[in-house]
């Protein structure tokens, strides 16, 4: 499929009017950075935008949105989503809009090409890095745009120690930076930052999980029971996938959170020159990075952790990862 560059983007964005922006399932910094970051630049360009209000966001994210859902009864001219590779990454309140995507703005390789225009570009940790590169063509920026921007790009690459993280990520965050965003609030915000039961929950992860191939293979189950016990909420869990990835000696990991209706979410993080973590996913019907996937299973815990290892012990025996 044929994509269109920043620049075309840019000219399709600054031809239009009337935008909905559209975020994806179980919404990262990332996804909420860029639809605010977006939405911000576009009304800066004398736009009318708006970005869909996404009831799965945390109270760590929904700050960003403040002022910026749409009015009851808005019909949006132009509908955009952000960091959104899959139809199945709709929220059921933007399913109505699955077959009216004007413009999609992705990093991932999984892209399945649903919108009339898509800017892809896959080499990017983040796509708001890519969004960052539109609003320069569109000539606008500001610290309201920028910080939401720069949360995009800071939580995608693990406040740049992610092995996806790029000369460009960086040469992105200090453009935004020069804005005179809040730095060192949103870092600790972010990553240094932690809730009681977050710590809980951690302790009882490593209790927990289960090691494979001679160490280099992590696996959590991450029950509702085992949440419970922590006394943690949805919030405590962001970004838990990143944690296992912080034990020495340890080179790839599988979270596995359950979801109410025996539904398991698998996030995958690996390294990529020695695990393809999208293939990984793929073989259970997900997709995203190379270093970074997702998918969801259902069953119990057990299948689930057997459907992971099994996907995992497939792909490491194929002879090549690219």
């Amino acid at each position: 499929m044929s994509t269109i560059t920043t620049a075309q983007a840019a000219e399709f964005l600054q031809a239009r009017d009337g935008y909905l922006i559209l975020t994806h399932v179980r919404p990262d910094g990332d996804t909420i950075g860029c639809g605010a970051g977006l939405c911000r630049a576009l009304r800066q360009a004398g736009k009318t935008a708006y970005v869909l209000d996404n009831p799965e966001a945390t109270e760590l994210f929904t700050p960003y949105f403040e002022g910026l859902t749409p009015p009851e009864g808005f019909v949006p001219d132009t509908v955009v989503s952000v960091d959104m590779a899959a139809r199945s990454l709709f929220p059921e309140g933007a399913k109505q809009y699955l077959d009216r995507v004007d413009l999609a703005i992705d990093h991932h390789p999984s892209q399945e090409f649903f919108a009339r225009e898509t800017c892809l570009e896959a080499d990017k940790a983040a796509c708001g890095e890519i969004i960052w590169k539109i609003c320069t063509e569109l000539g606008v920026m500001d610290a309201e745009i920028a910080t939401p921007l720069y949360v995009a790009i800071a939580t995608d690459c693990g406040c740049f120690v992610y092995a996806n993280t790029t000369p460009h990520t960086h040469r992105a965050a200090a453009a935004l930076m020069e804005q005179g965003i809040p730095v060192q609030a949103l870092n600790k915000r972010h990553f240094r930052t932690k809730s009681m039961a977050r710590m809980k929950l951690e302790s009882l992860i490593i209790e927990h999980m289960h090691l494979y191939h001679q160490g280099t293979v992590a696996v959590a189950p991450v029950s509702l029971e085992l949440i419970a016990q922590a006394g943690a909420t949805l919030e405590d869990t962001d970004d838990i996938a990143g944690f296992l990835g912080q034990l020495k000696g340890v080179l790839h990991t599988a979270t596995i959170r359950e979801h109410e209706g025996g539904e398991f979410r698998i996030s995958v993080r690996t390294k990529a020159d020695l695990l393809n973590a999208t293939r990984v996913c793929a073989r259970l019907g997900g997709g995203g990075h190379k270093a970074a996937s997702g998918c969801t299973v259902k069953g119990t815990v057990e299948e689930a952790e057997r459907a992971i290892l099994a996907a995992i012990d497939a792909q490491l025996a194929q002879p090549t990862q690219d």
